[in-house]
């Protein structure tokens, strides 16, 4: 009998820096505090939001909680893009 082995799915958020508005909901909205304010500014002088870390879910709180059309996307990523 061959036993399957269930490999752990991973995920990575990503910020569309220039339509971050830098209102800071997804770094509250986040459950594994991924997510970060910065210090640097985007194309319209806004201070942006970047992940600070490894260990996104995929649960996409960030992604719903974001008013902000387009500004953050999260992907799952495959083994073959390691």
């Amino acid at each position: 009998m061959g036993q399957t082995i269930k490999k752990k799915k991973k995920f990575v958020v990503e910020i569309t820096v220039d339509e971050c508005k830098g209102c800071g909901r997804c770094v509250s909205a986040c459950p594994k505090g991924i997510l970060e304010m910065t210090t640097k500014v985007n194309m319209m002088g806004i201070v942006y939001v970047e992940p600070a870390k490894e260990g996104c879910v995929g649960c996409g709180a960030c992604f719903y909680a974001c008013p902000e059309p387009g500004a953050i996307s999260v992907y799952e990523i495959d083994e073959a893009d390691e």
